[in-house]
């Protein structure tokens, strides 16, 4: 996996949250991870297809959700209730689209699907055969997590809308 496909979310999560929240970012150490992603508490899965395939995940605690949508609503949220889970999955989905954006300017024309959120921890996503890679983003409200399993899409495949993803677990 090209690192260089990272940068765009990592550099469109700062802007968002700093824009959002005034919330700036700085960024834990990288890693690659092969193996399936255990969900955190709240977790924003967003497909990306077309010159560029695979998926982007954004991983939090309930506590740093609520604190970020607090925030950004403008309004203390003390449950993950549906309009906080609204507010988080469409964070995820303004980051992801800031980084298509990005991408674009880049050369790779990318669409992204709408936001899938998954609450609760232990569901294992496996991303078959992309690996992850995986960059903490620490804030003064907790972290945020972006995991990353992107590719250059095959040309026999570019506007392709497939995706492979095994999704395993209940969550809790």
């Amino acid at each position: 996996m090209n690192v260089n496909f990272l940068n765009p979310f990592v550099e469109a999560a700062n802007e968002v949250l700093m824009a959002e929240m005034n919330v700036s970012t700085t960024r834990g150490p990288l890693s690659l991870h092969k193996s399936a992603l255990t969900t955190d508490d709240v977790t924003v899965l967003i497909s990306l297809v077309d010159e560029l395939q695979g998926v982007v995940l954004y991983g939090l605690s309930y506590e740093t959700a609520l604190k970020f949508v607090s925030l950004m609503m403008g309004q203390e949220f003390r449950e993950f209730d549906n309009l906080a889970q609204s507010g988080i999955a469409e964070l995820g989905n303004v980051i992801t689209g800031r980084a298509t954006i990005k991408l674009a300017e880049a050369g790779y024309r990318t669409n992204i699907s709408p936001p899938t959120l998954i609450s609760g921890q232990g569901v294992q996503i496996s991303t078959l055969d992309f690996p992850r890679l995986v960059v903490p983003l620490q804030t003064s409200l907790g972290d945020l997590v972006v995991h990353l399993a992107v590719r250059e899409s095959p040309p026999d495949m570019k506007g392709s809308n497939f995706v492979p993803l095994a999704v395993n677990g209940t969550g809790s």
